[in-house]
């Protein structure tokens, strides 16, 4: 009987070990350098359990290239996670990755260690003939046309506009003859086409809205030029009150019958137009009726001087109607152009790029920079000398300046441009109270937390000692990082250089990032570099 517990007791354990359970693997112990080789970790667990797998951009010693997504396998109520780590090393020599912490429910589990040899590659030399470094060739750069193809584009959009310019005012002046040659006076004008309208028979085909609305058109033609009123533009309410407040003004001897039917004519034509309705025969050929009846009324009432008889078409109604026609003549042949011209440029923008229309014909902003007169100032202190494209500004934060530790004497900070910018310089200098001297390793992992916390991602850094000219010494961190832009929603990929340099007395730093495919941030930020001289914290 209790063996036959321990039975049970020893195969629960076995169940609970099983159910949280790692293991893991790499698919090679040996490879040469910079080949990439898989560490892989699976997690046995419950559906309920939650885990954490390791992340970071090292394991050890070892670059992670790649992170991969987490595979899964189900198996009843049991859950296999898979995670896979793209590895590698560029050094040759024995590294080990060392155990990496796998969280399960708050629980920590530690994975094996793997030692991994990185082989050189080697070169017979006495069987692979050496040769001498070729000099550098230049490549005459293909002439590029295109400038020619968008300068045709240019001529043919404009030549289009200047043919719509012609012809609408070829138009206009035809029409302009035709009604002067066919109508003495506007109601002569306005009758006639009255007569036209009926030929076309448009409300005896069921075109009741077409009928209307050039029915009314005609009138408000007439009142624009016999009245003098805005009556194109006007409602039908609007209308008709400027219509008898200017009746009033001019003393127009029109009776109140004849207003109220042209009222109830341009109601009736309103809810054909807009209420879809359908009047009878009858209705239709009344209103017309009105409408002829209301235009001769009027006209005969319009007050009129002798040479106004003899000049109904005055030079102020010319005038208008010129004014009107230039407007128009050049408004829709210009707004053709634009049209034509935006689509230009957007199919170039598709075509090319947009990196091509900055730099080419908008002016790029680190191209320009770097052939304008570049400034040469010295900040802070221990001073650092620079030449930058322009003068660099003082950043000042009270809190800081406020709350400096007890050694420190002053610190400054200088700045020009962001981590977005195609290209930023920052430049800090403390001054200490004593002969302090700072560890420059913290310096560098202080600056590069700062710029993670201002949303610097995948940050890869190399080291190196660094000594300027005049003999101060330092160290120099440089890498690349990605950054998300958050206008476009794209991640961009940037490089940067930090320099730190320590003396008694004295800690000088200068930050420089640049886009990763900028040729232009990169020669700025070259010539920035050679262009630096330190002072010692004792210089005046």
């Amino acid at each position: 009987m209790l063996k036959n517990i321990k039975i049970l007791f020893c195969l629960l354990l076995t169940s609970i070990a099983f159910s949280q359970s790692i293991q893991s693997t790499v698919d090679s112990t040996q490879i040469k350098i910079g080949s990439q080789f898989n560490l892989t970790i699976k997690a046995n667990v419950t559906l309920k359990d939650k885990v954490i797998f390791p992340e970071g951009q090292f394991f050890g010693q070892v670059e992670v290239l790649e992170s991969y997504p987490i595979d899964s396998i189900k198996n009843n109520d049991k859950l296999e996670l898979i995670k896979k780590y793209g590895l590698t090393q560029f050094d040759s020599g024995r590294y080990v990755i060392p155990p990496l912490q796998v969280i399960i429910n708050n629980k920590t589990i530690r994975t094996d260690s793997f030692a991994i040899v990185v082989n050189p590659v080697v070169v017979d030399t006495l069987k692979q003939q050496m040769y001498d470094i070729k000099s550098i060739i230049t490549v005459d750069k293909p002439t590029d046309y295109f400038w020619l193809y968008v300068l045709l584009g240019l001529v043919v959009i404009i030549g289009i506009g200047f043919l719509v310019y012609y012809f609408i005012k070829k138009r206009q002046i035809k029409k302009n003859e035709e009604d002067e040659i066919l109508f003495a006076s506007p109601i002569e004008k306005a009758l006639s086409q009255l007569q036209s309208l009926e030929g076309k028979e448009l409300w005896q085909k069921g075109e009741t809205k077409a009928y209307y609305s050039e029915l009314t058109d005609i009138t408000r033609y007439y009142l624009e030029e016999a009245v003098e009123i805005p009556a194109m533009e006007s409602t039908s309410n609007e209308l008709f009150q400027t219509l008898k407040s200017t009746i009033k003004k001019r003393k127009i001897k029109l009776s109140q019958d004849v207003l109220e039917k042209f009222k109830k004519v341009m109601s009736n034509a309103d809810l054909v137009k807009f209420a879809k309705s359908k009047p009878l025969d009858f209705e239709i050929e009344n209103d017309k009726k009105m409408v002829d009846s209301f235009l001769i009324s009027l006209d005969k009432a319009i007050p009129r001087t002798d040479e106004e008889k003899e000049n109904l078409f005055t030079e102020e109604l010319k005038r208008k109607r010129n004014r009107s026609q230039k407007l128009k003549r050049i408004a829709i042949p210009l707004t053709l152009v634009l049209f034509l011209l935006l689509m230009g440029g957007v199919f170039i923008g598709v075509s090319k790029g947009t990196d091509y229309i900055r730099n080419n014909w908008l002016g790029h902003s680190a191209k320009s920079l770097l052939n304008e007169e570049w400034v040469s100032s010295e900040y802070g202190d221990p001073a650092i000398i620079i030449s930058t494209p322009k003068v660099l500004k003082r950043l000042s934060d009270e809190r800081i300046q406020n709350n400096l530790p007890a050694h420190v004497k002053a610190n400054a900070k200088f700045t020009y441009g962001s981590l977005l910018d195609n290209f930023s310089i920052t430049l800090s200098t403390t001054s200490y109270k004593d002969t302090t001297s700072v560890d420059l390793d913290r310096v560098i992992e202080y600056d590069l937390k700062n710029m993670e916390l201002l949303g610097a991602q995948n940050i890869t850094v190399k080291e190196e000692d660094y000594e300027d000219p005049k003999g101060l010494t330092g160290k120099k961190a440089y890498g690349s990082f990605t950054v998300t832009n958050p206008i476009e929603k794209e991640n961009q990929l940037m490089n940067y250089e930090l320099y730190v340099f320590s003396q008694s007395g004295g800690a000088q730093e200068l930050f420089l990032i640049y886009k990763n495919d900028d040729e232009y941030a990169k020669q700025i930020m070259e010539r920035v570099i050679t262009s630096v001289e330190l002072r010692k914290a004792t210089e005046k």
